[in-house]
């Protein structure tokens, strides 16, 4: 196996652009690889590019009909359908829509085959984690679902366990869709609670279809307001027993940078330095209990596209290259004349939101008064119960 890993980058996923007055701007991609090239990280991992992916592979979780829509609606934004999800608010219909999303998708899937094939332990793409899209339609700013497609590409190729951990402030509704009823697939999605949050699912009663895929669905939904020691406590909480439990043959992760306190999106309060934290755990998980430590870790959303969104994946790119970007380095002034010259703001200077993170281990008591803990013992009696583990 190799033992660098692969960061799979093309310059054409910055075309998936809904409009200079949408939220998911894609400087954000740009100025992260940038960040990336100012570390020198693009030189000790692998970076690649993958074509994008063709309608069999989409086909692995989308229907044809809403293929075809996307494609229509490509060639076309006025004849978007917006009985799939397309030209609407949060998804716009653009000119090369299907092309661009097609990439992204095929950036998940080359980078799943890759560390499944032995190729390199890890891989990241972070133009990735568009986890909202749903077999026949648009939803969130996601028009593919690259992360719910990497995993059915796995499946695919004859991996009969996957475990899916997502930190994204929203619901990875469309990932848990897809895979409700297979038990191949555990879903873990982190997220704000869905009274306070798009979409409005992943209760912590979701768990799965009734029969095989029962347990299969883990949802842990969090207080407005959370922030570090409440996220990092509840990871911990759930997040590595059920990993030790399932066993899985690979990892995918997905790290959206919305959780953050600075995002404009959500109601979160969490700081890059516990971001980083999390992505460090995933690291550790993905090295303690997969084999060969196959480790697949995706960007997601993240709207303060300047101060977060490049820092954080910056951090995530390093921690996969295992070369780890020090918190407390002063930002190259290369980038921040990047950062300028694309956005007349200016940048942060360093690589930390200067907060140290500390949480109280679960096993050490918890509060049943506490908001945080009601939400952690709300999953833990849903879905443990179900795996055979102690709520």
């Amino acid at each position: 196996m190799n033992g660098r890993a692969l960061l799979m980058w093309d310059e054409a996923v910055t075309r998936y652009d809904f409009g200079s007055s949408h939220p998911m701007d894609p400087v954000r991609l740009a100025l992260t690889m940038g960040l990336v090239r100012a570390y020198g990280l693009d030189r000790q991992v692998d970076v690649v590019a993958a074509p994008p992916a063709g309608d069999s592979t989409l086909r692995l979780v989308h229907r044809q009909d809403y293929v075809d829509a996307v494609r229509a609606a490509s060639a076309d934004p006025r004849a978007a359908d917006a009985s799939y999800g397309l030209g609407t608010m949060d998804d716009p219909a653009f000119a090369g829509m299907h092309e661009a999303s097609a990439l992204i998708a095929g950036q998940s899937v080359a980078a799943a085959e890759a560390v499944w094939a032995g190729e390199a332990a890890h891989a990241v793409n972070f133009a990735g984690g568009l986890h909202h899209a749903m077999p026949g339609g648009a939803a969130g700013f996601c028009v593919y679902n690259d992360a719910a497609l990497a995993i059915a590409r796995l499946l695919e190729l004859g991996v009969e366990r996957v475990a899916y951990v997502d930190v994204d402030v929203h619901h990875g509704d469309g990932v848990q869709a897809a895979f409700w009823e297979d038990p191949r697939v555990l879903t873990i999605s982190l997220h704000e609670h869905p009274r306070t949050l798009f979409p409005g699912t992943g209760w912590p009663e979701e768990t799965g279809a009734d029969g095989p895929g029962e347990g299969c669905a883990v949802n842990l939904a969090l207080p407005a307001g959370t922030g570090d020691e409440g996220w990092v406590r509840a990871f911990h909480a759930v997040v590595p027993e059920l990993i030790a439990d399932f066993r899985p043959q690979v990892l995918v992760t997905q790290h959206g940078a919305d959780t953050h306190f600075e995002d404009p999106l959500a109601h979160l309060a969490v700081s890059l330095d516990a971001q980083r934290a999390v992505q460090e755990a995933c690291h550790s998980l993905a090295h303690e209990y997969v084999p060969g430590a196959k480790w697949v870790a995706l960007g997601g959303g993240g709207y303060a596209v300047v101060d977060v969104v490049p820092r954080s994946w910056t951090h995530l790119v390093g921690i996969a290259g295992h070369a780890p970007v020090a918190p407390e380095s002063v930002i190259p002034s290369s980038w921040r004349d990047e950062v300028f010259a694309r956005t007349r703001e200016l940048g942060p200077g360093r690589m930390t939101d200067g907060r140290g993170v500390s949480w109280r281990a679960w096993d050490a008591g918890y509060d049943p008064a506490d908001r945080l803990d009601q939400a952690v013992l709300a999953t833990r009696r849903a879905v443990f119960p179900l795996r055979g583990l102690l709520a």
